[in-house]
């Protein structure tokens, strides 16, 4: 199965937005237990709903893609192609105000729960005025050889 599996330190499934989080690592915990969820669901826009309106992922092999309407088309497309699951660990949040950076480990698994890819990442987050972090900027990169 997975070399990455959610704990305590990872991301904690919760239904809805947590301003209240004591700490923004435990937020960010939460928005990506949400983030994970969304993705098993196999619901795009739920992901993309994660994101700030005017967010950016940063994938490789590609310019970047602006904005929800077009996160939630690559996401789609992601799972359109067979990823099932995306699992991801935080490692560690460094935080200052509404901004904060994550630094993490991914997984990408498809339905049969095969590892498709895996990884590593830096989130720069946004907490917006309901208090909630959000993805404001999104890039990764595999740890498998080309």
């Amino acid at each position: 199965m997975s070399s990455i599996e959610p704990t305590a330190a990872s991301r904690a499934a919760s239904p809805a937005p947590s301003p209240t989080a004591a700490t923004p690592r435990e937020a960010i915990v939460a928005a990506n237990g949400r983030f994970m969820s969304a993705f098993r669901e196999q619901d795009a826009e739920a992901v993309a709903a994660c994101y700030t309106p005017d967010a950016q992922l940063l994938p490789a092999h590609s310019d970047a893609i602006v904005g929800r309407e077009a996160i939630t088309g690559f996401w789609r497309g992601a799972m359109a192609s067979g990823i099932a699951a995306a699992r991801v660990q935080t490692a560690e949040v460094d935080a200052d105000g509404d901004l904060a950076v994550e630094v993490g480990r991914y997984e990408l698994a498809g339905a049969d729960g095969r590892a498709l890819d895996a990884g590593k990442y830096v989130v720069a987050w946004r907490r917006d005025r309901s208090g909630a972090w959000r993805i404001h900027r999104d890039i990764w990169t595999t740890s498998r050889p080309a």
